[in-house]
């Protein structure tokens, strides 16, 4: 029998790589990480590199790959039962992150508009495939979503499916805040609650910047103008996964050495938005400031895609907004959403939808 892995870390692009390269640097236990995804030639460039930064950081991270489409039918659920890992990292997707920031196609346009909800089912069909794998697996695998996670888990939980968590979006403004804090030399307790939707602030320059800045919490006293006391800060167009990918990587650690961890995280459990959370060694739990109910800091972060974006209804997910709008001009036969029930044929219409919409 195969021996079991620690990590099982599924995809070989750019954010799967930034998560395996940040394992092999930051690994200080014995460490066994297995990347499976379905392009050989990346596979063989991730482990390669994952090795090698293994022993330029003289860390005990091991690194062996595996080929699979998690599409085809039964591949993850036979994937888990040979590598029987602790942790899943799901950073396998069937769209491009590069679509907020790439070449300009009639998709691209319609993303750019409507907001990156036009990609959830794209996020969704592989990691509900992923999430029943684990359910079927039994009670030892943690899934951690890195794909779309402020929506996806949502949709993933309302399947009936488990997902303990996402990774990125939150952490990479809780993150970014703290490292300008620490510049400052500054020791606050830092506690941040903030949807996906808040990264295209920071991606503006400071004039540039509206809307509804994050809430921030230091010490527990709340900041009044986040917007001004980390006008520093500045995200790049594209998928920021130099912060976004590395959040996985000490998260994904602490759980499969039963080890305590605090940070954030997005769609904790399957809710919306971004949270403060704490590990204990075996399970997730919020962790709000003082003051703040789990209800108001879930109202506050549904908030975001109920005005725009994509919301749940029982199970059937529903376009809002503007995005509902850019929708149903592309193709009214698809603006109202799709049932969960059929996750299969929703991504094979919006496929197509995509697919004319990057030729025109």
């Amino acid at each position: 029998m195969t021996e079991p892995v620690d990590i099982l870390l599924l995809g070989s692009g750019p954010f799967a790589a930034r998560i395996a390269f940040d394992l092999a640097a930051t690994a200080q236990r014995p460490t066994r990480v297995l990347v499976a995804a379905r392009d050989p030639r990346r596979l063989a460039w991730v482990q390669t590199a994952a090795r090698g930064r293994a022993a330029l950081f003289a860390t005990p991270a091991r690194f062996a790959t595996a080929s699979v489409d998690l599409l085809a039918d039964g591949a993850a659920a036979a994937l888990l039962a040979q590598w029987r890992p602790r942790v899943v990292v799901q950073a396998a997707s069937a769209q491009a992150g590069a679509v907020i920031a790439g070449r300009r196609t009639g998709w691209s346009a319609l993303v750019a508009e409507g907001g990156l909800s036009a990609t959830a089912i794209f996020q969704s069909v592989v990691t509900c495939a992923v999430a029943a794998a684990a359910r079927d697996a039994g009670g030892n695998v943690h899934l951690l979503n890195g794909c779309f996670p402020d929506v996806v888990n949502g949709l993933v939980v309302a399947a009936g499916l488990p997902v303990l968590c996402g990774v990125g979006n939150v952490a990479i403004l809780a993150n970014a805040f703290a490292g300008a804090l620490a510049e400052e030399g500054a020791a606050a307790r830092l506690r941040v609650l903030a949807h996906y939707q808040q990264l295209a602030a920071w991606r503006a320059p400071p004039e540039g910047r509206g809307g509804t800045p994050p809430r921030v919490w230091l010490d527990g006293a709340e900041l009044a103008d986040v917007f001004a006391r980390f006008a520093d800060i500045q995200l790049t167009p594209e998928p920021a996964i130099e912060l976004s990918g590395a959040s996985a990587a000490p998260l994904a650690l602490a759980i499969a050495h039963g080890l305590p961890w605090q940070g954030h995280v997005p769609g904790p459990h399957g809710l919306p938005g971004g949270y403060p959370v704490r590990w204990d060694g075996a399970a997730l739990h919020l962790d709000l400031p003082p003051g703040v109910t789990q209800a108001a800091a879930v109202a506050w972060n549904a908030r975001f895609e109920a005005e725009n974006g994509l919301v749940l209804e029982g199970r059937r997910a529903r376009y809002t907004g503007r995005l509902h709008a850019a929708i149903r001009a592309a193709d009214p036969s698809l603006a109202d959403g799709f049932p969960l029930d059929d996750l299969p044929a929703a991504h094979a219409a919006m496929a197509a939808l995509r697919a004319r919409l990057e030729r025109d």
